[in-house]
């Protein structure tokens, strides 16, 4: 990826960062100019990944996150983010982008409950989801953490994406990688 995608990218992510930050939603209309740029510039620059590619990529950021909305841990304005991160990053890239953001998720969840003086509640709440995953394993149907225990804290996720993104970039320039 060249400068100008990553400045495009990384510009899209910060106004993310920002809003998240203030009201604690992502808005919709940035995530859309953001996925429609990053299909521009894919399919466009010489730098791009190509419009497949990119139209992949945003499928696959949206499905890979999908899942953790459907389970109330994160917010569809985050799955959305994904995907638009998915339109400038293209296939395959996506999935070793995903790891970097799941990996500062965690950093940025247990430095946020720490702060918060919450670490020991969102354990407990940790604890609690992964013994009723495992029950509903065990009699065969779908976790449903709809009731679950109260929230320690809201992280806003947009920050993790936005770092996860960056770390990714950063060792894709360094040559480093998890897959």
């Amino acid at each position: 990826m060249k400068v100008l995608t990553m400045a495009l990218l990384l510009a899209f992510l910060s106004g993310a960062v920002i809003t998240d930050l203030r009201a604690r939603l992502i808005p919709n209309p940035l995530v859309l100019a953001g996925a429609f740029t990053g299909l521009l510039a894919a399919g466009l620059l010489p730098e791009g990944v190509g419009f497949l590619r990119a139209l992949g990529g945003l499928a696959l950021g949206l499905a890979l996150f999908l899942p953790a909305y459907a389970l109330r841990a994160m917010g569809a304005g985050d799955v959305k983010l994904m995907a638009m991160v998915g339109a400038f990053l293209g296939y395959p890239a996506i999935f070793e982008a995903a790891l970097w953001v799941l990996l500062m998720g965690g950093v940025l969840a247990l430095a946020f409950a720490l702060h918060r003086g919450v670490a020991r509640r969102m354990a407990g709440n940790l604890r609690e989801m992964l013994f009723s995953a495992a029950a509903s394993v065990q009699i065969r149907t779908l976790p449903n953490f709809s009731a679950g225990p109260q929230t320690a804290a809201r992280l806003p996720y947009a920050v993790a994406i936005t770092l996860g993104v960056a770390t990714f970039l950063l060792a894709q320039h360094l040559e480093v990688h998890l897959i």
